[in-house]
């Protein structure tokens, strides 16, 4: 086996989930994903952990989404139950066919597994990750080989280093009031008044669920202006390119996109909390140095500002304050390195054409 991907699994289930002896682990193995399966377990296996492995399929999951007859009113009290015992999830993407959801109705897609369920999985230790296969290699537009260098450059990081990092920007929102956005075609002014940013290194102790990761993120409370979203993406197997939407009171009221202008539609017209911002994202990852139309790592990626339609995240709002709630978490992101390009905390530049004031070369 690649030493590579043992050191992906140590990674994963030390510094990330930080499994200890005796806890209970459900590892969701994606199709493509075995190797890294094997690896995971041989790890728990070592710290002592009690795993439950089940198979994550998107060609299986068509397959009953599509005869199904829609109504998932009903949880299973089974796989409640999983979710519900699990002290940790470690969630195996391996994707052979990166578009196997593409002729799946979105209501159906959204709608399982049930809310319940979501809910279940989501109150555990969670963390995602990906391993890398050729699918998602053609996707990225790489050779397989390539493109397995560029996973593992993105995932094998010193994340203590960058978790300081990160720190030093989450100190500069939680102190913040307001941030403004421009690019050659942004311009966006959004309220951060008491809200707290999550710095994301990879590592549940710190708020992350992904792996790699490598992002600082917020909630606004409100937006206004125009944002274009110029990185290509694919979602629910269907491409989206150049997005752009406008904003009033955080609130998407106007929307177009050159290419997937209905699977943009769709996204937003889920349920009323779709067309409200849900997270706002600085990435900071240097070793993702590429899009790859995979946003896992593309919104990760150092010199990209990313916005989320949907689900908002609670970590980031008062104790008193809800959120917005959606079925959806959707994420749209701008490349920020172009000239002209800066980031602004209560009028003073963070970040200038990708490169935040503390780097190399940054230009007051």
């Amino acid at each position: 086996m690649d030493q590579r991907i043992r050191d992906h699994a140590a990674v994963l289930v030390d510094w990330s989930a930080g499994v200890e002896d005796g806890d209970d682990v459900v590892v969701a193995v994606g199709e493509g994903a075995h190797d890294l399966g094997v690896a995971v377990l041989e790890k728990l296996g070592s710290v002592g952990a009690n795993p439950v492995t089940t198979y994550d399929s998107e060609e299986m999951r068509r397959a009953f989404l599509r005869s199904h007859d829609g109504d998932f009113e009903a949880t299973p009290a089974h796989e409640l139950a999983l979710y519900e015992r699990a002290d940790t999830i470690l969630h195996l993407v391996g994707s052979r066919n990166t578009t196997a959801l593409a002729d799946v109705p979105p209501d159906a897609r959204h709608a399982w597994p049930t809310a319940a369920v979501r809910e279940a999985w989501l109150a555990t230790d969670w963390v995602k990750t990906l391993h890398p296969t050729r699918a998602r290699a053609q996707q990225a537009g790489m050779a397989y080989p390539a493109y397995e260098e560029f996973v593992y450059d993105a995932i094998l990081r010193d994340w203590a280093a960058l978790a300081e990092e990160m720190a030093a920007l989450k100190d500069l929102l939680d102190a913040g009031s307001e941030v403004r956005l421009v690019t050659p075609d942004t311009h966006l002014t959004m309220s951060i008044e008491d809200r707290t940013a999550v710095t994301s290194a990879a590592s549940i102790t710190a708020g992350s669920a992904n792996l790699p990761d490598g992002e600082v993120f917020t909630v606004p409370a409100t937006a206004e202006g125009e944002i274009q979203f110029d990185v290509p993406m694919t979602h629910d197997g269907a491409p989206v390119r150049d997005v752009r939407l406008t904003l009033e009171d955080g609130a998407v009221v106007d929307w177009a996109a050159e290419v997937g202008e209905r699977v943009l539609e769709d996204v937003l017209t889920v349920d009323e909390g779709a067309r409200r911002l849900g997270e706002f994202g600085i990435g900071m990852n240097r070793g993702i140095d590429r899009y790859t139309n995979t946003i896992l790592f593309d919104e990760k990626m150092g010199g990209t500002v990313h916005l989320a339609v949907g689900d908002a995240y609670s970590e980031c709002l008062p104790e008193d304050e809800p959120g917005n709630q959606s079925a959806i978490h959707a994420d749209l992101i701008t490349d920020v390195t172009r000239d002209g390009s800066r980031l602004e905390i209560d009028g003073e530049v963070v970040q200038r054409n990708g490169l935040f004031r503390w780097e190399d070369d940054f230009e007051g």
